[in-house]
């Protein structure tokens, strides 16, 4: 299993989504957010892992906007990155991600499957529309999530409190609760 071919195939199914995106100023599922604001943070995202991934050292979090247009930014973006993450010496190379600290890179890519399933998700419930992602890099996200979980937490937690979901909650479900996401948000 190749984590950058898992992240590959989440990013398809969120290109489908983005590819319709008009209204900007729609509610997200993340507190706060708009469509326009979950764009940036997944434009700026892929930019910055993409830095981070081919120079290792911390890379700027805030650059990119949704200029030229919101597809189109993106769609540079998730190209960006997936160049970035292309070269097979990326998976030992050791990577500074954000705050966090520094990874090798095989875990620097599974923190950003960790976002793409999750704001896929946010993206498919903005819009009503299913979202079906992967469901080995849901598994994978849903390990590495419970891997956070289970870890003393710092101050300032990646994730929102958990959210309760049935026992018999499918692995989406479960890592959307891990991550403080209520499944069924509408």
């Amino acid at each position: 299993m190749d984590i950058r071919d898992l992240d590959r195939r989440v990013l398809a199914t969120m290109d489908k989504i983005v590819s319709g995106v008009s209204d900007l100023g729609l509610r997200t599922p993340c507190a706060g957010w708009t469509l326009g604001d979950l764009l940036t943070h997944q434009v700026r995202e892929n930019r910055a892992f993409a830095v981070a991934l081919r120079e290792g050292a911390a890379a700027d979090w805030h650059i990119g906007s949704l200029d030229p247009g919101p597809y189109r930014a993106y769609r540079e973006s998730v190209d960006a990155f997936l160049d970035a993450a292309a070269d097979d010496a990326v998976l030992t190379r050791e990577v500074t991600v954000r705050e966090f600290g520094t990874f090798p890179g095989s875990v620097a890519l599974t923190m950003h499957l960790v976002d793409s399933v999750a704001h896929g998700w946010d993206l498919a419930r903005t819009f009503d529309v299913p979202y079906e992602p992967d469901a080995e890099a849901v598994h994978v996200a849903l390990l590495f999530a419970e891997r956070m979980r289970s870890r003393p937490r710092p101050d300032d937690d990646v994730f929102a409190p958990v959210v309760e979901v049935g026992p018999g909650a499918s692995e989406l479900d479960r890592f959307l609760a891990l991550t403080g996401r209520d499944p069924a948000w509408r």
